[in-house]
């Protein structure tokens, strides 16, 4: 195992017994409710956004247990991302990580509740006292993960990408697509992680602010190719449904090859921002790698 996947799968297992713990607490108020949401957060995942926030925090020093919170938050907003994305009313999934999507498991109404209290976890999980962490750093993390979140970020681009079914649209307006569905909360996930070093140097902030623009973009244009040339069972969801809606994609209006090329041009930017950092970087390099070489 490559020093990445072990990291990686250290970092899953840790922030799985944290969220286990924030979901599963002692005599809920509704078990369903409680049971949909763990349904949903806790079965399978790549834990990207997760160890995104370990490692850029680890690199400049911060503690674990200063970092679990923080982790655990950002996946808790991702899990409802997921949960409502999979709801008839937006791309009518029935499958998700190689199993049933949570409105297939239980039911619609349970599913919307499931995610709606998945996200106010998350604000409930970072306003808590965290180890380490100023009142400052914490408001800013905030207010971070709620534009990236809201109307600023992941809800805009959903609702730009489904304006977008059915309609051809251009390069320009795809890239900001992506760049607020998905990108949004991987540059939080960043951002989020160097706020734990206190009085992080702004230079610094912004070079890893660069690195996470450019890898968010890079894992939306991978998903792209993967629709085109993935399969459903290693992919977890089902394989051609960007062009079942017919969706604009990297691969739809560039040709798989141009697209493939764009990932790498982007991977390339990444790894010029990580270049510039007085830090290790080499674990992050090799994360930049897997993302656009992912084959799920």
């Amino acid at each position: 195992m490559t020093q990445l996947a072990s990291t990686m799968q250290q970092y899953q297992v840790r922030v799985n017994e944290q969220l286990e713990q924030y979901i599963s607490y002692q005599g809920p108020v509704s078990a369903t409710l409680n049971e949909a949401m763990a349904y949903g957060a806790l079965l399978g995942g790549k834990r990207i956004r997760p160890f995104l926030v370990y490692a850029v925090g680890e690199m400049l020093g911060s503690k674990l247990k200063t970092l679990d919170p923080i982790a655990s938050a950002i996946e808790c907003v991702h899990a409802y991302s997921l949960i409502h994305d999979d709801l008839p009313a937006m791309d009518d999934d029935a499958l998700r990580r190689g199993n049933a999507t949570c409105h297939i498991k239980y039911d619609d109404a349970t599913a919307i509740l499931a995610g709606d209290a998945l996200q106010t976890l998350a604000f409930d999980i970072l306003s808590r006292e965290i180890t380490d962490l100023t009142t400052s750093s914490q408001l800013k993390m905030l207010n971070i993960l709620a534009k990236a979140s809201g109307e600023k970020g992941m809800c805009a681009g959903q609702m730009l990408d489904l304006a977008a079914e059915n309609t051809a649209i251009s390069l320009v307006d795809l890239e900001t697509i992506h760049n607020s569905k998905t990108g949004a909360l991987i540059i939080a996930a960043v951002q989020m992680g160097a706020l734990s070093k206190t009085n992080i140097d702004p230079t610094e902030f912004s070079l890893l602010t660069k690195f996470a623009t450019a890898i968010g973009l890079a894992f939306q244009v991978q998903d792209d190719i993967l629709d085109v040339i993935g399969d459903t069972q290693t992919l977890g969801k089902p394989q051609g449904s960007d062009q079942c809606l017919q969706k604009s994609t990297y691969p739809a209006l560039l040709g798989l090859e141009q697209a493939q090329q764009k990932a790498q041009d982007l991977y390339q930017e990444a790894i010029n921002a990580l270049a510039q950092l007085p830090y290790e970087t080499q674990l992050l390099e090799s994360f930049s790698q897997y993302i656009i070489n992912r084959d799920k």
